[in-house]
């Protein structure tokens, strides 16, 4: 079966290629360009440098299988780069992950694997997908819940999904690394990148004045009760639930409650203050293929290193709902998804509002 690899330059897409070269299926890796690399990447992180890209060309070469390297440099920008940005500067905090993820990679290697003629696409992701009964395909968690990342792909359609292979999703990050070692790959030790990828040294608000100047103004900082304590330099450099970094001196620890746009005002209070019990989520897809009933229980999560709550979903049309959790959550942040599950199970997500 011949089957097209995103290549990052990383271990786990190198196992992914390196385990379906193994099964016997004809292999084409593709390694996304996506800024201009005459530039040297000084505006950028650790996303697909020269580095990553001569790193996908050494696997290639090592298990024999043709590489490509695809410039996707115009959609990284109109669908990660500038979505990241426009957020930031509207009070939101955003996850680039599931625009690059389900918006970019699927959608362009998807078209890309076509004119390959190929059958699937396949990823480093620690997810899995199966058929169910009913001609459905479900997205499932990873094996190691540790290192599960269905989170990140609840945007992917049922087209989407039937053309997705997860070589990495019945396995263990130690066995990922131990596979790696045993086939000489050149990255077996290479770390894994925690940070946003594109983001030099993790600093998104600088990265963020550096390419616009929309909506970067200072603003008050106030406490619930509406009483300015303080003056911010810009919104985009706080988020829901952040506690250091607000330059405020208080005796008790303060958290930033809320993020107010068209006022510029940052709202700040105790860590009670950031609790709550539900949220509205706008946008949803639904992963498993249609809606579930009213009032379904699931279990959900709000961020990628959360534990899952449960909750019950209530719909409200067919693109928006609301969670009520059992318990209350810490930092619902717009701009930031929720995705929920049944089991292992993904049956959707939205945009937190």
């Amino acid at each position: 079966m011949r089957i097209v690899t995103a290549m990052s330059g990383g271990v786990d897409s190198s196992v992914a290629a390196a385990l379906l070269n193994e099964q016997g299926h004809e292999v084409i890796g593709l390694s996304m360009q996506l800024y201009d690399q005459r530039e040297g990447g000084a505006d950028f992180g650790s996303c697909c440098s020269i580095d990553d890209l001569e790193d996908a060309r050494r696997v290639a070469s090592l298990l024999r299988i043709p590489h490509y390297i695809v410039n996707f440099q115009k959609q990284f920008d109109a669908q990660v780069i500038s979505p990241f940005v426009r957020e930031y500067t509207m009070a939101r905090t955003p996850i680039p992950c599931v625009q690059c993820n389900g918006g970019l990679k699927f959608t362009n290697l998807v078209e890309r694997a076509k004119g390959f003629d190929a059958s699937y696409v396949s990823t480093g992701h620690y997810a899995r997908v199966s058929l169910g009964p009913d001609g459905l395909y479900k997205l499932r968690r990873g094996l190691d819940r540790d290192k599960d990342q269905s989170y990140f792909l609840f945007t992917l359609t049922q087209s989407q999904l039937a053309s997705a292979n997860f070589p990495l999703g019945e396995l263990r990050k130690s066995e990922v690394r131990a596979y790696a070692v045993a086939r000489g790959l050149p990255v077996a030790a290479k770390p894994d990148s925690h940070e946003i990828c594109f983001v030099p040294n993790d600093n998104y608000a600088d990265f963020i004045e550096r390419r616009t100047s929309d909506n970067i103004q200072p603003g008050p900082i106030a406490n619930t009760d509406g009483k300015v304590i303080g003056q911010h330099a810009g919104i985009h450099r706080y988020t829901v639930g952040q506690r250091k970094g607000l330059g405020i001196s208080n005796p008790e620890p303060l958290y930033v409650v809320a993020l107010d746009a068209n006022s510029r005002t940052v709202t700040v209070g105790p860590r009670t203050a950031i609790e709550r019990k539900s949220l509205q989520a706008s946008a949803i897809n639904w992963t498993s293929g249609s809606p579930p009933g009213d009032l379904t229980r699931v279990t959900a999560q709000i961020r990628h290193h959360q534990s899952e709550a449960t909750a019950t979903l209530h719909l409200r049309d067919a693109s928006t709902a609301s969670l009520e959790f059992d318990v209350a959550q810490t930092a619902i942040s717009p701009g930031q998804a929720a995705v929920f599950y049944d089991g292992d199970v993904v049956l959707g997500g939205g945009w937190i509002d």
